[in-house]
């Protein structure tokens, strides 16, 4: 694939592409895949395709890592043959960063080791309040949703929202009446609720009661008893395809011991999910107030366009700047207009990964890569 340098931009000639497919067999030009999509260099720098997800920030206990670690691969894996036209993971010819990141999030929406849908923090009533977004960066399309109940999926409703509405955010009654029209599933009242959420609301209602300051207890505090491994964390994903379309999505349930009805920032556009095929798609995750008043994902993409950062620069200077000024902490995953792409955080952990060379890298502390066979 040819591709012309403008600037910080990545010029893709689809006409030439589209030429080759034209006059030749799909199974002949998918032989040049990996010359397409071939690393432009070391480090965390990558090029298109590439499906980046997170796992939440925060106090990750240590029991809570192995279901972490094993549910982001499933993501990827859930996403990825959306993603790499004609690539070994058996992708679609194609390829699609909005239905790659849907289909990762959907995946650990499913799962409890993550607060996202099954096993979200509850509020002070002890009910799960759910709300996610998705955008594309080609038109700049977006849907978002917030305070959805019993409802599979939140981050497919906000999908039909930016699709099938001319809105752009829904929310409470009206998003649960719409959700349900679109053929969400309606779950039985408490079906996503998990014993360690209950765990941590006790834990979190017991140290208010002790006069505890519990401001950032659930980014900062093990706030699960001794017997459960702590608090789960939201769940992103950023995409770029074969045509340089990025999208991202992200999706939570909260803070545990949240009043109800109260919104963070993974539904707003700009505080926890912003893409924009010019500068870059990101996902944040961590404590909501702060990253809202920050406007943390913004902030990211406004260091890539205005001061020449790399992906991994932007996330890392945004984070840190954040957590400086408010007293915050959180995190984000970055991919930039040629795919490079930023993990950071400033709280004690985050879960992360993505997919190189059939290779499953991911970290989870600070400073530590891991990585094995993409199985």
């Amino acid at each position: 694939m040819l591709v012309i340098k403008r600037g910080r931009a990545v010029v893709f000639l689809d006409k030439a592409v589209n030429c080759l497919f034209e006059h030749y067999s799909w199974n002949y030009c998918c032989s040049y895949a990996p010359i397409f999509c071939r690393q432009r260099s070391t480090s965390l720098e990558m090029s298109p395709p590439m499906l980046l997800v997170h796992g939440g920030a925060g106090g990750i206990g240590d029991a809570r890592v192995p279901g972490k670690v094993q549910g982001m691969k499933l993501a990827l894996k859930a996403g990825l043959p959306l993603l790499m036209p004609a690539m070994e993971c058996g992708g679609h010819k194609g390829g699609s960063a909005l239905d790659a990141v849907e289909a990762a999030v959907r995946a650990m929406e499913e799962d409890e080791n993550f607060n996202a849908g099954y096993g979200a923090c509850l509020n002070s009533d002890g009910n799960v309040e759910v709300e996610a977004s998705i955008m594309e960066g080609s038109q700049l399309r977006a849907g978002c949703v917030t305070l959805l109940q019993d409802i599979k999926y939140p981050i497919t409703v906000a999908r039909h929202v930016m699709e099938r509405t001319n809105h752009t955010f829904l929310g409470g009654v009206s998003a649960q009446k719409f959700a349900l029209e679109n053929g969400a599933v309606q779950l039985p009242q408490g079906s996503l609720v998990t014993q360690s959420a209950r765990d941590a609301l006790a834990q979190f209602k017991k140290q208010q009661a002790e006069g505890k300051d519990t401001t950032y207890a659930t980014t900062e505090l093990d706030t699960a008893v001794k017997e459960r491994p702590g608090e789960p964390g939201t769940v992103g994903a950023v995409a770029i395809d074969a045509k340089g379309n990025i999208a991202v999505a992200t999706s939570t349930g909260g803070i545990t011991g949240k009043v109800p009805g109260r919104i963070g920032d993974t539904p707003l556009l700009g505080c926890g999910t912003y893409a924009d095929n010019k500068w870059g798609g990101v996902s944040t995750t961590g404590h909501g107030e702060t990253i809202m008043r920050f406007n943390l994902a913004q902030k990211i993409l406004a260091n890539i366009r205005y001061e020449n950062m790399s992906a991994q620069a932007a996330t890392e200077v945004a984070c840190k700047e954040m957590t400086e000024r408010l007293g915050g902490t959180g995190g984000a995953i970055t991919i930039g207009p040629q795919g490079d792409i930023g993990v950071a955080w400033t709280s004690r952990r985050m879960a992360w990964a993505y997919v190189r060379d059939n290779e499953f890298i991911y970290g989870i502390d600070q400073g530590k890569v891991l990585s094995e066979p993409f199985e």
